[in-house]
């Protein structure tokens, strides 16, 4: 299976619900590399590089997010591969 890059914006109710610390669990757990943070207009963004089905998983749960969450929409689209290590939680 390949590797790819990902990056997006989760929208909805997605600050101040541990959306952030849930991602970069979900993440380790799923073996993706990449970041997540807060913006300014109350999404979340995220970079995802990783096996493509792993990548599949992980878009699925974006979709969910933890409990306390209510996400109304996932955008992502392919990016240049970035050889990251790890799954870091930004600003």
């Amino acid at each position: 299976m390949s590797e790819i890059c990902v990056q997006g914006k989760v929208r909805g109710v997605v600050q101040g619900v541990g959306f952030r610390q849930a991602t970069v669990r979900e993440a380790n757990r799923l073996g993706i590399s990449g970041w997540v943070r807060n913006e300014d207009d109350g999404s979340v963004s995220v970079l995802l590089c990783g096996p493509e089905d792993a990548l599949e998983a992980m878009t699925g749960w974006l979709r969910r997010g933890p409990r306390a969450a209510k996400v109304e929409s996932v955008e992502l689209a392919g990016c240049l591969w970035q050889d990251i290590a790890g799954f870091a939680q930004l600003g």
